[in-house]
């Protein structure tokens, strides 16, 4: 069994791979594999977004089919990963198409059944993607938050009028949670509270849970009164009225669909490390490389466009490997076997 030591160890591990990416005397602009062990940084000196044009690989990949998670209304998803889509296609000079699914599952199996080159995904999610596709997907980049680090926190959210300050004051009161495949909507808090010994099954110490239908869907029933509580993903850092400086609330704010001066957080995880870029493993390696300096590039050279698929800012992103995710994969089978004990 796993424990929270277990999960701080994997941030803690994670945390510490800048020290091994430092540059190895590239010329300036220059856009070599990585060094065995390194772990490129969008502040990394030698990292560049990629020049234009058509690539070998087009031929094989004619189309770059991306995948979006739910969570977040359809339109406003659209809106916010419409000039990424663009750039996409006019960067490779190959056609770019966007496919947001009404949930986290539908991204999961896209992956399964081919029918997307990519998605970013949170940890959950990619752990799903990775058991449904037998392996055949792997992780590019994560987010950095604005203070350097790879993790965010799942908060719960209550309505300030709501009289609960604390998550004692919630037994016997309903909680939203955002996806069954969502790290900070679900995974996380649940490992947690039953490590906290606070049951998480409906009748346990909620009076009820349901989910919400994605981590801005949760919240909206918490204002409407329909749960009492939601847990969302949040960076934590910033300010707490603009919604923190990246993440759900933050661009419930800004769309106006939320003012935190409603809202009271009750709950904070431990860090949760942040969800990658992910691809499919069958792909050219040509084709991954090209889109991982895309992403590593995008913070620098098309600011407006980062800061609108990550629903706010960091300082960019940086390499990640399928070993970083390994725990999640072990905590999603533990979650298997223990609803298959129920059942």
């Amino acid at each position: 069994m796993m424990n929270r030591r277990s999960l701080a160890g994997l941030i803690a591990g994670a945390a510490m791979t800048p020290a091994l990416g430092l540059a190895q005397g590239a010329p300036q602009g220059a856009m070599p594999a990585a060094p065995a062990g390194r772990r490129r940084r969008t502040a990394d000196a030698d990292v560049a977004f990629p020049q234009a044009g058509r690539r070998a690989w087009a031929d094989q990949v004619p189309v770059i089919r991306v995948g979006l998670l739910g969570g977040e209304n359809e339109a406003d998803r659209l809106g916010r990963y419409g000039a990424y889509r663009d750039l996409l296609a006019s960067t490779f000079g190959v056609e770019a198409r966007l496919f947001p699914a009404a949930d986290y599952a539908g991204v999961v199996q896209a992956f399964g059944a081919g029918q997307i080159e990519a998605a970013g995904m949170g940890a959950s999610a990619y752990a799903a993607a990775w058991m449904d596709s037998n392996g055949n997907v792997e992780p590019l980049t994560v987010a950095e938050e604005a203070d350097g680090s790879i993790s965010y926190v799942s908060l719960m959210v209550v309505r300030r009028d709501s009289g609960i300050e604390n998550l004692e004051q919630m037994r016997g009161k309903s909680l939203a949670w955002a996806d069954p495949n969502s790290a900070s909507g679900y995974l996380i808090p649940r490992f947690q509270m039953r490590a906290a010994g606070i049951g998480v099954e409906p009748g346990q110490y909620f009076s009820r849970t349901g989910f919400g239908g994605g981590h801005e869907q949760a919240v909206v029933a918490v204002l409407q009164r329909q749960y009492d509580a939601a847990v969302t993903w949040s960076s934590g850092q910033g300010d707490e009225a603009a919604g923190y400086s990246r993440g759900n609330l933050n661009s419930m704010v800004a769309k106006g669909l939320l003012n935190m001066a409603d809202m009271r957080v009750i709950w904070r995880s431990d860090p949760i490390l942040n969800g990658p870029l992910t691809v499919r493993r069958n792909l050219p390696d040509a084709f991954k490389e090209d889109l991982r300096m895309f992403h590593l590039g995008l913070p620098k050279a098309h600011p407006a466009i980062y800061s609108q698929v990550e629903r706010g800012g960091g300082t960019g992103y940086r390499e990640v490997r399928h070993e970083e995710f390994e725990l999640f994969i072990r905590m999603r089978q533990e979650e298997a076997a223990a609803r298959r004990r129920r059942s």
